[in-house]
């Protein structure tokens, strides 16, 4: 389907990038390195060698135009008080919110097409094809997280209202999901997208990841396209849950 879609005719799927000045400067370095990155704001302008003020007006120009969508940062300030001192490393940091594609259709042409338009034009797909193999999980993955986030929040449909729920990241380090529920309970999910069974292992790394960041864990949730180990299966409580894809169907 990719091949016979983005290299037998790309020039058609090309037409479907509007407005058409996204494919050229400064527009398509802003594009590319968010496809590219993971999306933190003054990390894609940096990486598209664009200032902050021009970068910025880019940025809300492409969500009026529904191109983009900003993912706002739930961290919490470092800095507690005007008069707390942080450490050195701390001291430059930014909390940046997150930039994401509206349409997987643009996502996927910035982070695998764009890149090879000159040799697709020409009829020669074979390098874009190489990538695509190499790298097609990158495209998978952010999409299971965002399944996995709707299957979450359906399943505490009924149970206990969610707050917020979605990806978090801090300084520390970045988690496919963090929710807070209205009693002010916080689970962590982890999701993945992998050909091999998710085992207690990747649980432990989750809670260590956890307490590095400074979360109090209530409820763990881990996401498998593979399933789950037996010794996994055997932990499984109200402060463990398990999904698989088979509990995707609730979402059709």
């Amino acid at each position: 389907m990719v091949e016979s879609n983005f290299v037998e005719h790309f020039t058609k799927f090309q037409t479907l990038v509007t407005p058409s000045y996204l494919l050229e400067s400064p527009y398509r370095e802003l594009l590319f390195a968010i496809a590219h990155g993971d999306g933190k704001l003054y990390s894609v302008l940096r990486k598209a060698k664009l200032s902050e003020a021009t970068g910025e007006k880019i940025v809300d120009e492409l969500v009026s135009l529904d191109i983009l969508k900003v993912e706002t940062s739930r961290e919490a300030p470092l800095r507690v008080h005007p008069k707390h001192k942080l450490p050195r490393d701390q001291r430059s940091y930014r909390i940046q919110d997150k930039l994401r594609f509206v349409q997987p259709f643009m996502r996927f042409w910035f982070g695998f097409v764009d890149y090879y338009s000159d040799e697709l034009a020409l009829g020669q797909g074979e390098k874009f094809l190489e990538n695509f193999e190499k790298h097609y999980e990158r495209l998978r993955s952010l999409v299971y997280e965002q399944l996995s986030n709707d299957l979450f929040l359906h399943y505490y449909e009924g149970k206990e209202k969610i707050l917020s729920s979605g990806s978090y990241w801090n300084i520390y380090s970045e988690f496919d999901i963090l929710a807070v529920t209205k009693s002010k309970k916080i689970i962590l999910g982890e999701c993945k997208y992998k050909d091999r069974t998710v085992c207690k292992n990747e649980l432990t790394k989750l809670k260590q990841k956890a307490a590095e960041s400074g979360i109090k864990v209530d409820t763990y949730a881990l996401f498998s396209k593979s399933g789950f180990s037996k010794e996994l299966l055997g932990m499984q409580n109200e402060k463990l849950l398990l999904f698989d894809l088979n509990d995707l169907k609730v979402l059709l």
